[in-house]
């Protein structure tokens, strides 16, 4: 997956160029050293090592090497290849199911009709309001930051009629959400969010399962989501250093 770039002027995203020979491509860290992109979030947040995803890979790789020994006559390095790409097929369709997740749920918040939303959807509005109460919800609100980054927020809403505001992320998973603790970049993510929308929100992941239908809602604890954002920081200003954006 290529990596996110936003525009340091409106925020809006920028994660394709059309290159000198008139093609469309994926924008580079060359593009962004005239000062006029900045990074995503989650892209700096690409910089941490992510343990939980990494076993998640190894153990795709090798529930491919158990379903699908190697073939009588093929060498072992065409086996290896072979369960490698198929591994990969799994991450990437697990990747699919989350987007189209994301996307349903946008749709959803925007506005957007449907003679019938999934089971997940209405959860995820229970959730939320029994947690914050009705709500004026903005769903995918790119933007860029001063310091030097940008981003795309799943849903958000500013403070209003003495309610704090809400910065929330959206995470699919195929275990049960509510066993679920958020990793450290979750925390991070939404404190760089937070800190760009809407200063002192409440910031919480919700979990959707999109096959069991399960939702659960975690909200981090204020003092980890500033403790958060002083270690954004410090990655933002790696990132800039190593790629020579500074």
């Amino acid at each position: 997956m290529s990596d996110h770039w936003y525009c340091a002027k409106t925020g809006e995203p920028r994660y394709t160029v059309i290159g000198k020979n008139g093609k469309e491509r994926n924008t580079t860290i060359r593009d962004a050293r005239d000062g006029s992109l900045v990074p995503s979030v989650t892209t700096i947040n690409g910089m941490l090592s992510k343990a939980g995803l990494d076993t998640w890979k190894q153990t795709q790789v090798l529930y491919a090497a158990v379903e699908y020994p190697r073939w009588d006559g093929e060498d072992e390095k065409e086996w290896v290849a072979r369960i490698l790409e198929l591994a990969k097929a799994k991450s990437k369709e697990a990747a699919q199911r989350g987007t189209l997740i994301h996307d349903i749920l946008d749709s959803y918040f925007s506005g957007d009709y449907l003679p019938e939303w999934p089971t997940y959807v209405h959860r995820v509005q229970e959730h939320l309001d029994a947690t914050f109460g009705k709500r004026d919800w903005v769903s995918e609100k790119s933007f860029a930051h001063p310091e030097g980054y940008g981003g795309k927020c799943d849903l958000y809403t500013n403070p209003a009629n003495n309610m704090f505001g809400v910065v929330l992320d959206f995470k699919t998973t195929e275990k049960s959400p509510g066993e679920l603790t958020p990793y450290y970049e979750y925390t991070l993510q939404l404190s760089a969010y937070r800190e760009a929308l809407a200063p002192n929100a409440v910031c919480a992941n919700v979990f959707v399962n999109g096959d069991t239908n399960e939702v659960a809602l975690k909200v981090h604890p204020e003092q980890e989501l500033k403790d958060g954002y002083e270690a954004f920081l410090s990655l933002l200003k790696v990132f800039k250093l190593k790629n020579r954006l500074n």
